[in-house]
């Protein structure tokens, strides 16, 4: 048997223990539509019954020692590593990732893991000065019940960077990863904290459509929610949540600036935004979606970039060594195509790609761009890099800005001109001499405007901030006099 045999998880879901669903979907490869297995989908008086055994449990839970949950998370992460070969199988297959970017996602989670092990053990409060005769301090208590909701395209990361610090700080968890990555996204995890040793009913799997996803956010026990996806999903979320007194966490779209400043080398550029623009297909929220590149090298930086485009392989990555695998599914194919082609209709060229092979959509170039375009405004969430030139700092950094998103920016060329213009921009991330794609899991991560509610994820002070309360405590010596 494998660490991830079906025959536990299929058609179920997982609560108290793995449970009979009253539905199921089948798991199936975007490269060629075979299903890999079949997931079970709780109903939403499933996800109610959750949460009030996710409720209970979390008392428990936040009353273990710290060192206990430590030795969870250490061994999650060790556990990641055991099974590195056969987690990166499922994000191949069923994710549609080439090997390389299921590798780095496995490497993410241990990482993970391991730097969250620590949040146990981290100062969580702090001594105030009091008017009175008493100690005054300041604590982080844990939420409690905090629910997850998980994206598709990086569906193991991007679901344990809210899960492990949750968890690690003591509270319970709702995980509702997409549906179409229900494996990779969550059955993987549940089986990870399985055999960590976490108690049973303090992580709920709870895959599902937008009525599971409504549940999860409603549910009176639950205290916050972590979301990453789409900006729409994500407002809608909000509103929900704000409507209820819960906090959420939002990580949504981005359609990040990629700049390419005078002097920069051309080659290394065109490196850069070839990797920003198509890893992973360009399903990325953080991917390089508009190119800005001053006048004195937009041509040359455009024949460099189409170049890299035109030699780069696609294909199913579980059966071929390929740069880029399948878009998630037809419904995105077609929409990343749609984008392409209004473009086109409205005036753009195409410089290299811009056609469907398959499942996959060869990486393109798009010339010729105005910001009025659709492949200009919207992101796209597919492997096009659409090109466009400036002529001075000032109007880089009106363009940059020029935007309803602000996740990621990538200044390439000399450093001081890159530190002029990252003053004079707004973007919850910004990186100099690299392009817009990048994770690591001590640094803070999010976005601004309809990129999200900020850096809530990531590191230990976001992560203590985001899943934990503070209370105000004080400790005098006898009982106080009142004049009452």
């Amino acid at each position: 048997m494998t660490f991830l045999d079906s025959d536990l998880w299929a058609g179920r879901f997982l609560s108290e223990g793995w449970e009979d669903a009253p539905r199921t979907r089948a798991v199936v490869e975007p490269a060629t539509g075979e299903q890999l297995g079949t997931v079970g989908l709780p109903g939403v008086e499933d996800v109610g019954r959750a949460a009030a055994r996710a409720a209970g449990a979390q008392r428990a839970w936040a009353a273990t020692a710290p060192q206990e949950r430590a030795a969870v998370l250490r061994r999650a992460g060790e556990l990641f590593r055991e099974h590195a070969g056969e987690v990166g199988d499922w994000l191949v297959r069923e994710a549609g990732s080439v090997r390389s970017k299921a590798e780095f996602e496995v490497d993410l989670a241990i990482g993970e893991c391991f730097e969250c092990a620590g949040l146990p053990t981290h100062p969580q409060g702090e001594v105030l000065a009091s008017q009175g005769p008493r100690w005054s301090m300041s604590r982080r208590r844990p939420s409690g019940v905090v629910s997850v909701i998980a994206p598709f395209n990086f569906p193991l990361i991007l679901g344990l960077r809210s899960v492990a610090p949750a968890l690690a700080l003591g509270n319970a968890v709702l995980l509702k990863p997409d549906p179409r990555t229900a494996v990779s996204g969550g059955v993987v995890l549940a089986r990870i904290f399985e055999e960590a040793g976490l108690p049973a009913g303090v992580l709920h799997l709870l895959p599902g459509d937008g009525a599971v996803g409504e549940a999860v956010v409603e549910a009176p026990q639950v205290r916050v929610v972590s979301f990453t996806g789409s900006t729409p999903v994500g407002r809608a979320i909000g509103e929900r949540a704000g409507r209820l007194l819960k906090r959420a966490h939002l990580e949504l779209g981005g359609n990040n600036a990629l700049v390419v400043l005078p002097g920069a080398d051309v080659a290394r550029a065109a490196s850069a935004g070839a990797f920003g623009s198509y890893l992973h297909q360009g399903q990325i929220c953080m991917t390089a979606g508009r190119h800005l590149v001053h006048e004195s090298l937009l041509e040359e930086y455009t024949a460099a970039l189409a170049a890299k485009a035109e030699a780069l392989p696609v294909g199913n990555p579980a059966r071929e060594d390929v740069a880029l695998g399948p878009l998630i599914d037809r419904h995105q194919l077609e929409r990343v195509h749609g984008l392409v082609t209004g473009s086109v209709a409205a005036g753009a060229r195409v410089a290299a790609g811009g056609e469907i092979v398959g499942a996959c959509y060869r990486p393109t170039v798009l010339t010729g761009m105005r910001t009025d375009m659709p492949a200009w405004r919207e992101e796209i969430f597919g492997p096009v890099a659409p090109v466009l030139g400036f002529s001075t700092p000032e109007e880089a950094a009106r363009l940059v800005d020029d935007s309803a998103y602000g996740l990621s920016v990538g200044i390439l060329g000399d450093v001081g001109a890159a530190m002029t213009l990252a003053d004079r921009i707004e973007s919850g991330i910004v990186h100099i001499n690299a392009q817009t794609v990048a994770d690591e899991p001590q640094a803070p991560f999010g976005g601004v405007g309809a990129s999200g509610t900020g850096s809530r994820l990531g590191g230990a002070t976001a992560n203590i901030e985001a899943f934990t309360e503070t209370q105000w405590l004080t400790v005098r010596p006898d009982i106080a006099e009142y004049p009452f």
